[in-house]
């Protein structure tokens, strides 16, 4: 038995035989959860690996509905006249610590197929580890979190004797303040050993308000930490529609691992490869959709309701009692046009790969800032596996920015021909941001006024096309090595018209002026050389070369496939890059050199602190004045709240990124729930997060650059307040809005 192993291996002291004292059933319940939350610690650290077969029915009744609905991403499509629906699956899920799920479905029936490939988000609800200091990952702030009093008040519902005549306390939780991040119910712990047999938790996550029933194993049985079953019902409101949702699952374990306590730790290079902990080994069939195989699987029973949906959806399906009627091919194929506009969806192109994008028409995608105005953004991705894990990937992306009238476009491909040493080519096209040419403007400005004629130059801004081809090798572990080149072709977004004006002396005295000629002398005040180096269109042609180095960095191999994760030490990395004259027509000779280095510490369930240091300058430029560094760079369309978690200036005008030779850069965030907002108001349910951020930037002109500001996330929007300093003195406030419905 599971606990008799964790008392061999000296983790924690066995139950006392003795019976139960007399004042047990006199205990306080914050002396109980005292223990409880003593030991949740260790009891989710109690099982390395388990594999189990899942058992899933869900119901879902369409309650009320409107147009809105079709704008949903993770909706299945509604059939006409149909409210309630009923879907199964059946599946190996494969569980490695400390919170990786890997479920692979075998077969599932119901009457609409595609819900298991839309509600990618549904799986979350059934994989809970009652003693992780977060539920769902990172939603939920647990009431057996180590801190956990700070945000519940508990009280002891009732007091009960479990079958082996073990006392049994239920604890009711209630959260201190109204807020998403935490949930209410109630928590059913055995007395001496002081583990969970059942919790019962609700609360909202995004729009769906729902209701949790975990129930675990019995005391000294191997799944005793482990859930054994799990109801969940919840309802669904936006903007008129009502939808309810009641979901059963039930696992059957076939293999559980218990953590070894006593086993010392892995040294040397062991230590960081976690593949025994993460590598599926489940034997797993062929997907199947016929209900006669399902019906021979099934360990639970329908209900006479869940068979007449079963019936009705049958009957409906009968093309020989019901025959489908003709369409107008007009209206049809304006259907499908209305599908594309306003559905996520997913095209599986047979032997081919498969092609994923999010709605054209959704406005989920829209952001705003104070310096970069409205922007929009629309992306694709297409994913082809190949023998071996080796992976292809395209990523297509458009976008508009509103203020400026700018398009943006860009294709991304990466192909991982060697994915056991993360060894990839890349290919990056696109039009990046309109840049500054700030060395020739400042060369033309230092000229005189009267002598160029400035209302017919427009280099302020240039349309930029670049190509960008590299190859990614993890020479060893944690370190990278990046090689390739880029290309830039840079125009002008108004064509300028190089016109000297020599002034003349008129007979009457005054002052006129007239163009140059080829014969004209040149005038005293007129720099040639810089003349010579105006062009309309400038190219570069840049080798580059980027180190990265993670020390301790922790991963496993899935299958061939080597996948990194987390390390407890900052990335450091290095970048060069050398522009080479005469390669391309108008090419000139530039280096530039960057240094970063960025780390994220966790300080607590849901509270992290982000770290970013980094400099870089342009070096032996000739001929080419467009400075374009690649970590100091302004992003034109949403990024949404985990925009380099903070690490970019908000406020700070586009001009500077590439006006600037050489720059030096902080940043620091701190990331957590209940910052502010509960001691500024009383209702705050609807924050998820709550940011500080604290930037530095100096640059020629700018010693310093101070941006500080607040954010709050929302399932909604993010919001965020930014004040900034120039030269040590105020400059100005301004905002960031984005929606982010649906995609957190």
């Amino acid at each position: 038995m599971l606990w008799a192993l964790l008392c061999t291996a000296g983790a924690v002291p066995p139950p006392r035989p003795h019976p139960v004292a007399p004042d047990a059933a006199t205990r306080s319940a914050d002396s109980i959860m005292q223990q409880v939350i003593f030991f949740a610690p260790m009891y989710a650290k109690a099982v390395d690996s388990y594999k189990a077969s899942l058992y899933i029915k869900g119901y879902v009744d369409i309650r009320k509905k409107n147009h809105i609905l079709r704008f949903v991403p993770s909706m299945f499509r509604l059939r006409k006249g149909v409210r309630e629906y009923m879907v199964e699956s059946y599946s190996d899920l494969h569980f490695t610590a400390p919170n990786l799920y890997d479920q692979k479905v075998k077969a599932s029936v119901g009457t609409v197929r595609e819900f298991w490939g839309m509600d990618e988000r549904l799986p979350e609800y059934f994989y809970v580890n009652v003693y992780a200091p977060t539920l769902f990952y990172d939603k939920f702030i647990s009431p057996l979190a180590s801190d956990a009093k700070k945000y519940y008040t508990y009280r002891i519902d009732s007091v009960m004797q479990s079958r082996d005549g073990r006392l049994q306390y239920r604890i009711r939780f209630i959260p201190k303040s109204k807020s998403f991040q935490l949930v209410g119910g109630y928590l059913v712990v055995s007395n001496d050993v002081w583990s969970v047999r059942e919790v019962r938790f609700a609360g909202q996550s995004s729009l769906v308000r729902f209701n949790n029933l975990v129930r675990m194993g019995e005391v000294g049985a191997a799944d005793e930490f482990l859930p054994v079953s799990c109801h969940l019902d919840g309802t669904f409101r936006f903007l008129g529609n009502v939808i309810d949702g009641d979901y059963t699952a039930v696992l059957d374990y076939g293999e559980i691992i218990p953590h070894q306590f006593d086993l010392p730790p892995r040294q040397g290079k062991e230590q960081y490869d976690l593949t025994d902990y993460y590598t599926l080994r489940c034997d797993t069939n062929a997907y199947r959709r016929d209900t006669a195989y399902f019906n021979s699987i099934r360990p639970l029973p329908l209900t006479e309701h869940e068979q007449g949906l079963y019936r009705d959806y049958f009957l409906r399906s009968d093309t020989l009692r019901n025959p489908p009627r003709k369409r107008s091919k007009h209206l049809e194929f304006w259907g499908q046009v209305g599908d594309v506009l306003t559905s996520r969806y997913t095209v599986d192109l047979a032997q081919i790969g498969s092609v994923r994008c999010s709605p054209l028409i959704n406005p989920f995608l829209l952001s705003y800032s104070g310096s970069n105005g409205f922007s929009y953004k629309q992306e694709f991705k297409y994913n082809r596996l190949f023998a071996g894990d080796r992976l292809l990937r395209v990523r297509p992306q458009i976008g508009y920015n509103f203020s400026r009238k700018e398009f943006y476009w860009r294709v991304r491909a990466d192909f991982d021909y060697w994915p056991r040493k993360r060894a990839a080519v890349h290919v990056d096209v696109g039009n990046g941001n309109r840049i500054y040419s700030s060395d020739v403007l400042d060369d033309l400005k230092s000229m005189p006024d009267s002598l160029f004629n400035f209302d017919q130059i427009h280099l302020d801004y240039f349309r930029d096309l670049y190509f960008k081809f590299y190859h990614t090798w993890e020479i060893v572990n944690g370190l990278t090595l990046d090689v390739g080149l880029t290309l830039h072709r840079r125009t002008e977004v108004e064509r300028s018209n190089f016109q000297i004006n020599y002034p003349v002396i008129s007979p009457s005295g005054g002052s006129a002026s007239a163009q140059a000629t080829a014969t004209t002398p040149p005038h005293p005040g007129i720099d040639m050389d810089i003349l010579s180096r105006l062009s309309h269109v400038y190219t570069s042609f840049a080798p580059r070369v980027r180190l990265s180095y993670t020390p301790g960095q922790y991963y496993y191999m899935n299958g061939d496939r080597k996948v990194n994760m987390h390390s407890r030490y900052p990335t450091f990395s290095v970048e060069w890059e050398r522009g080479i004259e005469g390669v391309l027509r108008n090419s000139g000779t530039y280096e530039r050199v960057e240094l970063d280095v960025h780390h994220q510490l966790a300080l607590g369930p849901m509270r992290t602190l982000f770290m970013r240091v980094g400099g870089g300058m342009f070096t032996n430029q000739k001929n080419t004045y467009f400075v374009d560094f690649a970590y100091f760079t302004r992003h034109n369309l949403p990024v949404g709240w985990n925009d380099e978690a903070g690490g970019m200036f908000q406020l700070l005008d586009r001009r500077w990124y590439n006006s600037s030779d050489r720059y030096l850069r902080g940043h620091v965030t701190y990331e957590a729930p209940f910052l502010l907002m509960r001691h500024l108001m009383k209702y705050t349910r609807y924050v998820l997060n709550e940011r500080l951020y604290a930037n530095a930037l100096v640059v020629p002109h700018l010693k310093p650059y101070i941006e500080v500001g607040y954010g709050i996330g929302t399932h909604v929007f993010d919001f965020g307040v930014f004040a900034s300093f120039a030269n040590w003195k105020y400059k100005e406030v301004g905002c960031k809005f984005t929606f982010e419905l649906f995609n957190r």
